[in-house]
């Protein structure tokens, strides 16, 4: 049990460590547009990003699929620019464009899953049996991601709702800096 806390506490880690701020940026681009009030939807949004990472998680650690770490490293920021950029486009909630944004966050959790389970492989080594290993870190990138969600949620409750900022003014001005960070990673990781 205790190797199940330790990649447990590793997939926390994870997804919330400062230096890898490329994950806590993604998923505040998908956050942002949302009220508290609106739970339901980001539920949605975070659970269609955690299938489609889940599952190339999974597949990389079984070395099902191989992509190489310069690739995956630059359309990580990439996957960053369009979900910001669908923030900065978006004028209002509409049910067609709510269906794309789910589709979108379920793919680019593909790509995210790719750049977790390199850092999930150099850990694991040369380790047989790895499902209750993968099972844990995966639980861990969860509750890592539940926690900056309700961060952003609360910040946006605070500025929007208490301090009558408007909604869309604070989904631009974030969004417009997700975009120049993800731009300049983009930049800086670019394979050719």
């Amino acid at each position: 049990m205790g190797d199940f806390w330790f990649y447990l506490r590793e997939g926390i880690y994870h997804i919330s460590d400062w230096k890898g701020y490329d994950h806590i940026l993604f998923v505040m681009a998908l956050c942002l547009p949302y009220l508290l009030k609106e739970w339901k939807q980001v539920l949605i949004l975070i659970t269609a990003f955690t299938i489609g990472h889940s599952i190339t998680l999974a597949l990389s650690v079984f070395n099902k699929i191989l992509i190489p770490g310069v690739w995956v490293e630059f359309l990580i920021p990439v996957t960053i620019l369009i979900t910001a950029l669908q923030n900065i486009f978006r004028k209002h909630s509409n049910p067609q464009h709510t269906k794309l944004r789910y589709g979108f966050a379920l793919i680019f959790g593909l790509i995210h899953g790719l750049g977790f389970s390199n850092y999930l492989k150099s850990m694991l080594g040369k380790t047989e049996n790895i499902i209750t290993e993968l099972l844990a870190f995966n639980l861990g990138l969860e509750l890592g991601q539940i926690l900056i969600v309700l961060a952003i949620l609360l910040l946006t409750f605070i500025f929007v709702q208490m301090l009558n900022i408007q909604r869309r003014e604070w989904t631009v001005f974030l969004s417009g800096s997700v975009f120049g960070l993800s731009l300049i990673m983009a930049v800086q990781r670019h394979p050719f």
